[in-house]
């Protein structure tokens, strides 16, 4: 894909004014935010916000998360490049084209089939190969391919799903915000020898996490 300089430029000062300069220190992660292009994964009405440090809509009353955030908790799974990452809320799929270029492969599950089908297209038309799309129930996870070494869920839950922590292999970890439907902490779990350990970060708001395990609506 060639790319006109404005939008490469766009993302190179993205990423040194709301990424590094914010603590991100993942080199892996800081690549990632530079290669993808954000402004393709919302429509064109929002392209020249698609850089800027705030969350963008996408339709169905979701949206695209701030930058920093993306980066912040890919940052926390802490991935090394042989993973098997499960994504909670394709949304976009803009977090789900960060993740991909940071692990082998990516299970993103969405309950809104329109947004999963433009997620399809745009991370077919980016090339990725990894990267294998669902529709359904996000709190419930997809455990067809589990366990997985790593579980990010972009929607905020009331609680810590039993289902999400019993597809977390061995030494993996969840990030996940949870909360109320307004506001939110997020949190960290880790799986270590069958023990629970959970590790709180900071405050934050997303879209509530709906489903069997999340909120009922």
């Amino acid at each position: 894909m060639i790319e006109v300089k404005e939008w490469i430029f766009e993302r190179e000062r993205m990423v040194k004014e709301q990424i590094i300069a914010r603590g991100i220190k993942d080199n892996r992660v800081i690549e990632a935010m530079k290669k993808v292009p954000r402004h393709l994964f919302v429509d064109k009405t929002y392209y020249h916000q698609a850089y800027n440090d705030y969350p963008l809509p996408i339709g169905h009353d979701q949206t695209i998360s701030q930058p920093y955030m993306v980066a912040a908790m890919t940052e926390i799974l802490e991935l090394k490049g042989n993973e098997k990452v499960l994504e909670i809320g394709t949304g976009s799929g803009y977090q789900t084209a960060i993740l991909a270029l940071l692990c082998s492969k990516v299970y993103s599950i969405d309950r809104i089939s329109e947004l999963t089908r433009k997620a399809r297209l745009k991370v077919d038309n980016l090339g990725f190969k990894n990267i294998n799309l669902i529709v359904g129930d996000g709190s419930l996870g997809w455990p067809d391919y589990a366990p997985y070494t790593g579980i990010l869920v972009t929607a905020g839950a009331p609680e810590i799903p039993n289902t999400l922590i019993e597809q977390l292999d061995e030494n993996g970890r969840l990030v996940i915000p949870v909360g109320n439907e307004f506001s939110q902490i997020l949190n960290l779990v880790k799986k270590h020898k069958g023990r629970i350990y959970r590790k709180e970060f900071f405050g934050c708001t997303f879209v509530p996490l709906i489903g069997k395990s999340g909120w009922h609506k």
